[in-house]
């Protein structure tokens, strides 16, 4: 492993979140795949979708991922989405260590609830989407990961320490 870290998982699971803490206690650059695909086009992520639908995001999503998983000593924050495709399955699991950050429904919804920056929840019932997309990428997640973490009713503290303490016990 080059030192980087990868963090999979659902919308609203807390990849960006816990990313950020991580970055700034072991001293490692956080990128976040999502804003990194922003940075770029110069446009949000909704637009695309709006634009270019979900198929051209993917594509600049792969982009993205095979460009800064070659990076040294990142922690990478990805898309819910990012499993789907094969390549960023192979890069991923291939460039770093996957942590697959997992969260039940409720907790989803009640964390996507007021963000209007996810354009695959804008539908009359957000929970049966988000059931159908655990449903779709569980399976994804758990194939690459090196490690699943609970985030559910768990403090951001607490998620970052059982991720420290598992790469702790990686490193021994």
């Amino acid at each position: 492993m080059n030192g980087n870290i990868f963090l999979i998982g659902p919308m609203g699971v807390g990849k960006s979140t816990i990313g950020r803490h991580l970055a700034e206690i072991l001293h490692q650059h956080f990128i976040d795949s999502d804003h990194e695909i922003e940075i770029r086009t110069g446009v949000t992520i909704p637009l695309i979708f709006e634009y270019e639908g979900e198929n051209g995001f993917r594509k600049r999503e792969q982009e993205v991922i095979v460009d800064v998983t070659n990076l040294k000593n990142i922690i990478l924050s990805t898309g819910g989405g990012v499993v789907l495709n094969p390549v960023n399955r192979r890069v991923l699991k291939n460039r770093g260590y996957v942590i697959y950050l997992h969260a039940d429904v409720d907790d989803l919804l009640e964390r996507t609830a007021n963000n209007d920056n996810r354009p695959l929840l804008k539908t009359g019932n957000p929970r049966a989407k988000l059931e159908t997309l655990l449903k779709q990428r569980h399976s994804l997640y758990t194939e690459i990961a090196d490690v699943i973490i609970r985030t559910g009713k768990q403090s951001i503290q607490e998620v970052v320490t059982a991720v420290l303490n598992d790469l702790g016990e990686k490193e021994e």
